[in-house]
């Protein structure tokens, strides 16, 4: 029995019972606290959580933007299309990934199974196209030309084709209009990669799953202006995934029209006079190789000589990019690709690169005036030029006594180059040179922007080469080596050209100096940055960036933002050696080497200047330029071992200006007829629908305004002469 006293055991049960309610009264306190918290001070916050754990996305793509000419042509805008997808995420659910419904698919569309499978597997480096280089998540599209049959097939059977859509989709569309490809200058789209989408969240234009992106092209330059922005409504569900109610939606925003200062009849033109250029140099016979000019490729610029901006720029090959729309197939890719393709995918107009030969000389003449030679003054033209035991020709070897430096430019006389060159050379300190040396003819082709970038808006310019002394330099560190390893000094021409390199390649040669003064050797020029110079030369001297996008125009037609032309610099040489060489050029077109390519043309209204270049390239046949200006155009042609520079350039070139100005064979002029008869300075107008009212443009037609005889002579020569 306790000896605890009742009262004592009283008040320990009583201090219990206080304790336990402090306890209890405490856990309510904090639950209630905690309540409090959570539904009144962010209740808010979690509710919206809540919410959004069961809020579905709906995205409706935006409508990408067109790219049109300069008086609203398009070159590259949208179509509907019946477009059938597969959801790699639905089939892999599949205990056969989907294999069967794929199969089962094809007997549909009328494919194979392999041919579908290939287009739903995913891009890697080991993977071949066709192939899926975009996000694995969204629908991967199969065919876009499907047939309505076809479609409501799919629709009507949706349990045999689970993870399959078929619905009407906005495709890109390349027209061509008036068969004006202008393929390697448009561009072309592909899915967009998880990579791509990392990169741009953060940015003020990201990427949804579903877009396309530019690749190349106007398509890549301009892509964040063209690709608008998608819309996305957002649906309230249960946890049944029933739509209970629309929580917000976001309109989609088109993409902008992007209006260019192509002329689509003037790139038909070009494309067409340039093919058939190529087509007649390879009937030609050349007697060094003893067999046809194989002219393998070729690019012209046709550029407003007083803005920069390109009215036409065609390279060949070509392609059609409407073969990546929906995703190329792998025999397509294999054509725009393979060893045998030549690669169209190149635009050799801001790509290719090639020694310019002759058309080079009108930086020579500036090197050698501010060099202290006087235009007018009087320099021998031999037919050949010895240096260092080395004998340099003219062309077919002809002389012409002693001449100014601009009837050098008029006959393409290289001797006067050699001997102005060789002089510079012994002046720096010939092959140990001074610590300071002038180099007035590399420095000179600095300033007239060769080995950099013309600034064109289009991606993937390449710089040229200018090969001065730290270029020297440089190659010789990285092939030393090589070269050493090779050489031998009695060995093969090859191996004793690598021999005198291991000894003396970071040196400069009078041999190279020499060279490089007509344009020849380690020179290296694009045709873009050629009809850049000669545009200036027309100019006054003000080198712009060449331009193809000319204006920006919202989706709406109420906003216009215009794409100024801007310049990067100034030709180094004085208003009378401007004038000097532009009287030269123009006796290149009217007595010099060009004249038999300008008969009959009005040089008193429309005054010519022109300059024909044939470059030697080791290995191969020559390579053929033909630079020119008028007071409203430059117009720069190549051809890749296409022979000589008024012989297979020279014809195309002409033919181009009289479509330009609405000259026939004589040279008589109808304004109706011609095709820009200034350079362009309005928009086309777009309606605040977006609509654009275009001309139609009809294919061009060589032959058109010929009489039957002339037709067949045509036909005959394969283009006008």
């Amino acid at each position: 029995m306790s000896n605890i006293p009742e009262t004592g055991r009283t008040q320990r049960v009583q201090i219990r019972l206080v304790v336990i309610q402090v306890l209890v009264f405490s856990l309510l306190l904090t639950l209630g606290g905690r309540l409090w918290y959570l539904q009144i001070r962010n209740g808010q916050e979690y509710s919206d959580e809540a919410r959004n754990n069961h809020v579905q996305q709906v995205v409706q793509p935006a409508a990408r933007g067109s790219i049109l000419d300069a008086r609203g042509v398009p070159l590259a805008d949208n179509e509907t299309r019946l477009v059938v997808s597969a959801s790699r995420t639905e089939l892999l659910k599949m205990a056969d990934d989907g294999k069967d419904v794929l199969t089962r698919l094809a007997d549909v569309l009328g494919m194979t199974p392999k041919e579908i499978f290939d287009k739903v597997r995913l891009c890697d480096a080991k993977t071949p196209q066709p192939c899926w280089n975009g996000s694995p998540y969204q629908p991967i599209p199969v065919t876009d030309e499907a047939t309505t049959q076809q479609a409501l097939q799919i629709r009507e059977r949706a349990e045999d084709f689970p993870g399959i859509t078929a619905e009407p989709t906005a495709v890109r569309r390349y027209p061509a209009p008036g068969k004006a490809n202008t393929a390697q200058v448009l561009g072309y789209l592909s899915p967009v990669t998880d990579e791509e989408i990392t990169k741009a969240q953060d940015t003020e234009s990201p990427y949804l799953r579903s877009d396309q992106v530019g690749r190349s092209g106007l398509e890549r330059t301009y892509d964040k202006e063209l690709r608008g922005k998608a819309g996305v409504t957002r649906y309230e569900v249960d946890n049944l995934g029933r739509v209970i109610g629309q929580a917000k939606n976001d309109e989609a925003e088109p993409g902008s029209s992007v209006v260019t200062s192509i002329d689509a009849r003037v790139q038909a033109v070009a494309e067409y006079e340039l093919n058939e250029a190529m087509k007649v140099a390879r009937q030609s016979f050349d007697k060094n190789t003893g067999e046809n000019y194989k002219a393998d490729s070729g690019a012209v610029v046709v550029m407003e000589a007083k803005t920069g901006r390109v009215v036409a720029m065609a390279s060949l090959p070509n392609y059609d990019p409407n073969a990546w729309v929906g995703g190329i197939s792998a025999k397509d890719y294999a054509k725009l690709t393979g060893k045998k393709s030549n690669f169209p995918l190149l635009n050799r107009a801001i790509q290719g690169q090639a020694a310019p030969g002759s058309i080079f000389k009108v930086i020579s003449s500036t090197a050698a005036v501010n060099a202290g030679y006087p235009f007018d003054g009087h320099y021998p033209c031999p037919s050949s030029y010895n240096v260092g035991g080395q004998t340099f020709k003219n062309y077919e070897s002809q002389g012409y006594g002693d001449i100014t430096i601009g009837r050098a430019l008029e006959v393409s006389c290289d001797t006067v180059y050699y001997g102005i060159a060789h002089k510079e050379w012994l002046k720096d300190g010939g092959i140990n040179p001074k610590k300071h040396p002038k180099d007035w003819f590399y420095k000179t082709a600095h300033q007239f922007g060769l080995g950099k970038e013309t600034g064109i808006d289009l991606p993937n310019e390449v710089t040229g080469r200018v090969p001065d002394r730290k270029w020297k330099q440089d190659f010789y560190k990285a092939n030393k080596d090589a070269w050493c390893k090779q050489g031998k000094k009695d060995g093969s021409y090859v191996e004793k050209i690598a021999y005198e390199n291991c000894l003396e390649g970071n040196k400069m040669r009078a041999g190279d100096s020499v060279n490089y003064s007509i344009g020849q050797g380690d020179t290296l020029v694009t045709p873009i940055q050629m009809a850049t110079i000669y545009a200036a030369i027309s100019n006054g001297g003000t080198l712009y960036n060449p331009t193809v996008g000319k204006a920006i125009v919202s989706g709406d037609g109420r906003t216009v933002e215009e794409i100024k032309p801007k310049s990067h610099g100034k030709l180094p040489f004085t208003r009378k050696t401007r004038n000097e060489i532009d009287s030269a050029l123009a006796g290149v077109a009217t007595r010099g080497s060009a004249a038999w390519r300008f008969g009959g043309w009005p040089q008193d209204k429309i005054p010519m200047h022109a300059k024909t270049g044939t470059a030697e390239v080791y290995g191969k046949q020559t390579t053929s330029w033909f630079a020119t200006y008028t007071k409203d155009y430059s117009i720069v042609m190549t051809i890749s071992q296409g022979g000589t520079g008024s012989g297979a350039s020279g014809p195309a070139v002409r033919n181009i200006y009289d479509a330009l100005y609405g000259l026939d064979d004589s040279g008589k002029q109808d304004l109706k007829k011609a095709l820009l008869p200034t350079p362009q300075k309005s928009l086309p107008k777009i309606q605040h629908d977006g609509s654009i009212d275009s001309p139609e443009i009809k294919p061009y037609d060589p032959n058109s305004q010929k009489t039957p005889e002339e037709q067949t002579l045509a036909a005959m020569l394969g283009r006008r002469d």
